[in-house]
């Protein structure tokens, strides 16, 4: 079993490699880290002893200083040298750098230098050194302002502002999930390579990238309409908006409810996108779901009864709690990664209708047990 340690663990790509890891306890132990092991270098030292494996993904990409951004991530590098000689280890480091190593600013030049500093280690130390050059990150949870402009314009249009397009280049990308299988794929062969070039699955153009997502708020945030998506990437990309949507403040999303004489007529999901719809009963206390999913889409509406849907992000702490009722009904969708079950509070029978955007496959379920 390697031992698998995250310098940036908490970060965009490293919260998603590290939740993605945790999933394969049969093949890895994931060891720690905490920002303030760089700030202690036995802390480093006793760190670095316990890892078969290091991704070192800690680095500073924004900062009013360019040349402060250049020397904190060269003296990142240096201090897991230090450590890594202090200790005798010959550990495999995955770098992960960017394709921005083309430009001639102070960030690129650091991670160019560091990939080569890393590099030089591993062939004095005879270790396995990969270097990563990954290409523009999007996904849920990336940092606003920070991590891509995708979360930066999801941010925005989820807030009520309308973005603005500063250049309307080709933008390449890499949703997380893919870069994370990279990753993963040279963990488990070790390939050693000093500058790996990371392909980018997709190309679009700001302007039109702006332009789905705009597609995405009109639709789904403002109507609650699943939008039409043609590909992976449109599934990819949906999944990256609805990671901004604030939940305690939009969900239970209010149903309208159309009566007559007859009794009542309830649109419960307009879906541009097929799947699969089912439907649950569920006898009084009893509680069901208790998994996430890292892809799917699904949408749970209760129409008769009293329910109680909880959510919780995978490895944190946070619960949201929303009732629900057959009386009013309503709807809350799933964010990926979010832990999700239902229970019913009431004394009756609870009748729930569940659509999820693809059939269910028993050979790749997509379905991870946890209690929320």
């Amino acid at each position: 079993m390697k031992r698998i340690g995250i310098t940036g663990q908490n970060g965009f790509i490293g919260t998603h490699l590290y939740n993605t890891i945790s999933l394969q306890k049969e093949e890895f132990e994931l060891v720690n880290f905490q920002k303030d092991i760089f700030e202690s270098q036995d802390k480093l030292a006793q760190w670095v002893k316990k890892c078969d494996v290091i991704v070192h993904l800690a680095a500073m990409n924004r900062h009013e200083s360019q040349e402060y951004i250049h020397d904190t991530n060269i003296a990142l590098v240096e201090k897991l040298i230090v450590a890594l000689d202090s200790t005798g280890s010959s550990a495999h480091i995955i770098f992960s750098s960017s394709v921005q190593e083309e430009k001639d600013n102070p960030y690129s030049r650091s991670k160019r230098k560091g990939r080569l500093l890393l590099s030089e280690w591993a062939e004095r130390r005879g270790a396995c050194f990969t270097g990563l050059i990954i290409p523009n990150v999007f996904g849920p949870f990336g940092k606003p302002f920070y991590n891509s402009v995708v979360a930066t314009f999801c941010r925005q249009l989820c807030d009520g502002v309308l973005p603005t397009v500063q250049a309307d280049g080709e933008l390449p990308l890499i949703y997380i999930q893919e870069l994370v299988e990279v990753i993963i794929t040279h963990i488990k062969k070790q390939t050693p390579g000093n500058a790996i070039k990371i392909a980018n699955t997709s190309t679009i153009k700001v302007s039109s990238l702006l332009e789905k997502l705009i597609d995405f708020k009109t639709n789904y945030f403002d109507n609650g309409i699943f939008p039409r998506l043609e590909d992976g990437f449109e599934v990819n990309l949906f999944n990256s908006f609805r990671s901004y949507i604030n939940l305690s403040r939009y969900f239970p999303y209010k149903l309208k409810k159309n009566t007559d004489e007859r009794g009542a007529f309830i649109e419960l999901a307009k879906i541009n996108i097929g799947g699969q719809v089912s439907y649950s009963t569920t006898h009084p206390g009893i509680v069901r779901g208790n998994h996430f999913h890292t892809r799917k889409i699904e949408r749970f509406i209760v129409i008769k009864g009293k329910a109680l849907i909880q959510l919780r992000k995978y490895n944190t702490e946070e619960i949201f709690n929303f009732e629900l009722s057959g009386d009013e009904p309503s709807y809350v969708d799933m964010p990926v990664w979010h832990i999700h079950n239902i229970k019913n509070i009431g004394e009756e029978e609870l009748y729930t209708v569940f659509w999820i955007n693809e059939f269910f496959n028993s050979e790749d379920p997509d379905t991870w047990f946890e209690k929320v």
